[in-house]
């Protein structure tokens, strides 16, 4: 059942946005040749205790094992959801982190008090949090990238960018998919298949699922309030992927090609796409 939230439910999305976006924001700055990548995930349960907000993807259901990290941090050919550990970024390398967090009032939750490593209790935390969400993955490349990343990078925004633009009332998912497909493969990448965009608040992965490949003119008719993310995976090869089946949880491209992700959560509105987890620098759409 696709679910049209209220004003007030997007108006605490939002709120939760604005936290997320000044996390990856505060990243820019982290995120360098020599840094160790757990250092990320460090700097994202600080911001998370001094916000007051849930890191949602602790405790997330896995076919093999619960997800036990605040990020998800994909390095060059790994795709989504690898698990942040001790590596040091090199230069050129290509990172991307996503994030779920989510806004609790201190008197109900004081997530400081939080002890993130305890997966269990998180878990009963992420099944019952009925509040505001935001869901974002953004790229970074580490120090000086090369023109292979520079490219793949550009692409994968714009890709976003055109898939916000089709978001419109009236429109259909197939609309969105439909663009993004068309202008990666205009530039020789593939579109990831596997891994969707999705309905999102208050849980964190709702109908519709949203393709980024597709026929335009099918599938569901967009309607004003639905809340979506759209992250297109675009890879420098083969769209195929492969999966770590001791967690279950990262995705590598099945050829070893880069792939990049960026990842928006915004509310079809009459007007159009209002991106909730903005960060100050928007595309076209």
């Amino acid at each position: 059942m696709i679910i049209r939230k209220s004003p007030r439910e997007i108006e605490e999305m939002q709120k939760a946005g604005r936290i997320l976006a000044s996390v990856h924001q505060g990243l820019r700055e982290l995120i360098k040749p020599g840094v160790d990548m757990w250092a990320i995930e460090e700097y994202v349960r600080k911001r998370c205790k001094e916000d007051n907000v849930l890191p949602l993807q602790i405790g997330v259901d896995g076919q093999i094992m619960d997800y036990p990290y605040a990020t998800c941090c994909s390095l060059n050919d790994e795709v989504a959801h690898a698990f942040p550990r001790h590596q040091e970024l090199q230069d050129g390398d290509l990172i991307k982190v996503d994030m779920v967090l989510g806004l609790v009032d201190k008197s109900d939750v004081d997530v400081s008090q939080l002890d993130f490593s305890n997966v269990a209790k998180m878990k009963e935390l992420t099944k019952t949090f009925r509040g505001g969400l935001a869901d974002s993955c953004w790229a970074y490349a580490v120090g000086n990238p090369t023109e292979e990343v520079k490219q793949l990078m550009a692409v994968t925004k714009e890709c976003l960018y055109k898939g916000i633009a089709q978001a419109v009332v009236g429109n259909r998912v197939g609309d969105i998919g439909a663009a993004i497909q068309t202008y990666a493969e205009e530039h020789g990448y593939g579109v990831v298949r596997d891994l969707v965009g999705h309905g999102v608040g208050p849980s964190m992965h709702e109908e519709p699922m949203v393709p980024h490949y597709g026929i335009a003119g099918r599938g569901v008719r967009l309607r004003e309030g639905m809340v979506l993310t759209i992250e297109p995976m675009i890879s420098t090869g083969s769209w195929e992927i492969n999966t770590d089946m001791k967690t279950g949880w990262a995705h590598k491209t099945i050829d070893g090609g880069l792939s990049c992700q960026y990842e928006h959560q915004f509310v079809i509105t009459k007007e159009g796409p209002v991106v909730l987890t903005s960060q100050g620098e928007e595309g076209n759409y």
